[in-house]
């Protein structure tokens, strides 16, 4: 068999996997056309394989450690799209995004800057938690409710 023939496929397994990436807004497809990437790659490292004649058989290690990357990446990734849905109640991009921005709001909440005047008494900076107290408990009430 040439060498063209499992090529061929791959890169179109790869293009509609990049396809899927870049066009799809919910998190599960995204996920399915990043197992199509990888599945291009294993596709290639098993035909260079063959094709080269390794002894060692590198191409096909290379497909099993691949293989195990992926199944992680889909186990973390699937836990976070369920947490997501169970918090924000839909499993799209947008929501991932909206915990993003969360997070950056509440990091820059978290510490003012006037915290850092000169003001005190004895001339020691507060702790980050002395700091964030009053503003963080209230803020990060409302987003729980």
């Amino acid at each position: 068999m040439h060498l063209a023939y499992p090529a061929v496929l791959a890169v179109l397994l790869f293009c509609t996997g990049l396809y899927g990436v870049l066009a799809r807004r919910n998190t599960i497809l995204v996920l399915m056309s990043v197992e199509l990437m990888l599945n291009a790659v294993n596709l290639n490292l098993v035909a260079f394989d063959v094709w080269l004649r390794d002894t060692l058989h590198s191409g096909q290690a290379l497909t099993l450690f691949t293989i195990a990357v992926a199944a992680a990446e889909i186990g973390i990734g699937l836990a976070i799209v369920l947490a997501v849905h169970r918090d924000r109640g839909s499993s799209g991009s947008s929501g991932i995004d909206r915990l993003r921005d969360t997070a950056e709001t509440d990091e820059a909440e978290e510490l003012p800057d006037d915290v850092y005047a000169d003001d005190t008494t004895d001339g020691a900076r507060p702790t980050a938690d002395q700091a964030a107290a009053p503003a963080g408990k209230a803020q990060k009430a409302e987003a729980t409710a």
